[in-house]
């Protein structure tokens, strides 16, 4: 798997901690001078937005209709109750919470989406019961598209 994180060994095929691990198709790319915007899809819905380097898109052949993975660490998930409007994180999955594992600070939170497609979190216990997540109940993930990477087999 080669990976749009810019310190890796060239050549290795890796396993990652991120829990994150969502396979899609490239949709678009808006090109820049140094970033592009990595639309990714898994379907018609949910688009995934990935904002990484033009050598990641060029070293990773990346291209409209080229499978790849958006992969998200669990720490860059926040959620909410609902969508937000006016914000500036261009990804929310809707879904409903099939997971909540308090530790003793932190928690992890897993929500699926109606097309099966799981997304993971780490966030506070705090912040847990503050939004009242709870397995059954309706959140939505929301990750900066700085905070997506992507990769190919």
């Amino acid at each position: 798997m080669k990976i749009s994180a810019r310190n890796q060994i060239k050549g290795t095929v890796m396993k990652i901690s991120a829990r994150n691990q969502i396979k899609g198709t490239v949709k678009t790319i808006r090109e820049g001078a140094v970033n592009a915007v990595v639309v990714i899809c898994r379907g018609n819905h949910n688009p995934i937005k990935a904002d990484i380097t033009m050598e990641s898109v060029k070293e990773l052949g990346l291209a409209e209709g080229k499978e790849c993975y958006a992969v998200i660490k669990a720490t860059n998930v926040m959620f909410a109750t609902e969508k937000i409007a006016g914000i500036s994180a261009r990804n929310q999955i809707e879904g409903t919470v099939v997971s909540v594992k308090e530790g003793a600070v932190n928690g992890h939170v897993t929500i699926e989406d109606e097309y099966g497609v799981r997304v993971s979190g780490s966030i506070t216990n705090e912040a847990i019961e503050a939004l009242e997540l709870a397995e059954g109940k309706k959140a939505v993930a929301i990750v900066k598209a700085t905070d997506v990477m992507v990769a190919v087999d």
